[in-house]
């Protein structure tokens, strides 16, 4: 198949042609020529005002359900969402059913994915069944393609069996990804513990139960001179211990959610269920904390959380419902609100993540492979249920109207275009 990419400003600052606007031919996955007009005929060609092209993008955190909860989400439609989203590569959660915490696990989901147009690369389970009691053969997962380990969406509570894990990925440079939530304070928490919870009458979860566990983990890897990763974050505190471990020059690197940036507790008063979600919402000044830490580099990159679940578990009452909600597709319009330069988004979404991780970074030249986001950084539209990819339709972000679109992908000999 050929492809070719009209009139499109490249973004990619490892590129010769970075801010340039060019044409861009792809022939069986190779980017063939990059030029001010090309004459070539293509399959499918793609032009448009403001169009703009970066390398492809990663999502780090990300449920695919598959195998055992496929009635949420599978590999196909995980990745249907992802590249609707501008997405070629995701990094996918162990919380599946067998857990991916053994070497068969890890090859069945690279194996099942190999033909989806996006890279799917699994995140191997620090513990077996990611219950926190017993370490899982991590060595064994790396060596099959485990890119990084965590329990996911189970944080790890105990600091003796954390500090174990960090020790034994220094074999294999490896990373620990922690979702930091201290699950012995108020367990039972919903939302935000503060004047919002009181006025909806839930139980609240305090932002302690996070910024402990942070600073707890802080100090386990400056023993263990290994490397952390904290996904989630979401007050100004945790921000502040994350920013002062960097300073000490430690390896630690952290992401947000896309939600934590655009909602806070205060849209919680009319008790949507999809915008329950763990870490919870916190307060307004926590949110536009966390805008000023991604414009200011202390936050690394952004992690879409996204979480698909059923109808049954979002359509109840607040007490029932599950946490979570899909993000990928929405991802690039909300950094889009955020109203940062199209040079520091490319960094967060396609850069930052493959550094962190260790991953080969893609450059837009003549003669290498085609892995390549198309958007428009500039067009605004209101997200509709209608266009959502994911089993799930789980989104607190129907009916809102975002900055930033996506045009399709190009990852290799496979394409997506929306």
């Amino acid at each position: 198949m050929t492809v070719l990419i009209k009139q499109a400003t490249i973004i990619d600052p490892n590129s010769p042609f970075n801010g340039q606007t060019k044409d861009i031919f792809i022939k069986e996955g190779i980017i063939s020529s990059i030029s001010n007009s090309s004459k070539e005929k293509a399959d499918k060609t793609i032009e448009g005002k403001g169009l703009h092209v970066s390398i492809g993008w990663m999502d780090i955190f990300a449920h695919f359900c598959d195998p055992g909860y496929e009635h949420r989400e599978s590999l196909q439609t995980g990745a249907n969402a992802a590249a609707a989203g501008g997405f070629t590569d995701v990094m996918v959660l162990p919380n599946t059913n067998p857990a991916l915490h053994t070497r068969s696990q890890i090859e069945y989901v690279i194996q099942k994915s190999a033909t989806l147009p996006v890279t799917i690369i699994p995140i191997g389970a620090v513990t077996k069944n990611t219950e926190g009691k017993e370490l899982a053969e991590m060595y064994d997962m790396h060596e099959s393609g485990a890119i990084a380990f965590s329990d996911g969406t189970n944080s790890i509570q105990s600091p003796g069996l954390l500090l174990k894990a960090l020790q034994y990925v220094l074999a294999f440079e490896g990373t620990i990804i922690q979702l930091p939530d201290d699950k012995t304070i108020n367990a039972h928490g919903m939302v935000n513990e503060g004047i919002v919870s009181t006025q909806l009458g839930l139980p609240g979860k305090p932002s302690l139960s996070e910024e402990l566990m942070i600073a707890r983990d802080i100090e386990l890897v400056k023993y263990s001179q290994s490397r952390i990763h904290f996904t989630g974050v979401s007050t100004q505190k945790s921000i502040e211990l994350i920013k002062a471990a960097k300073a000490e020059g430690l390896q630690v690197t952290c992401s947000v959610s896309p939600y934590h940036l655009y909602f806070c507790d205060e849209d919680l008063i009319t008790y949507d269920t999809n915008l329950k979600v763990n870490p919870p919402l916190r307060t307004r000044k926590d949110m536009l904390a966390l805008r000023a830490a991604v414009k200011d580099g202390i936050v690394d990159c952004i992690a879409s959380h996204h979480t698909p679940q059923d109808w049954d578990h979002k359509t109840s009452e607040f007490e029932y419902a599950k946490n979570g909600m899909i993000g990928l597709e929405t991802l690039f319009g909300v950094l889009g609100d955020c109203k940062l330069p199209i040079a520091t988004v490319v960094n967060l979404l396609a850069i930052a993540p493959r550094k962190i991780f260790g991953i080969t970074i893609p450059e837009i030249k003549e003669g290498l492979t085609a892995k390549l986001t198309l958007f428009y950084p500039s067009t605004t539209g209101i997200f509709e249920a209608s266009m959502i990819k994911s089993k799930s339709k789980n989104s607190a972000f129907v009916g809102k109207e975002l900055t930033g679109k996506v045009a399709g992908i190009v990852n290799g000999k496979s394409s997506s275009f929306n």
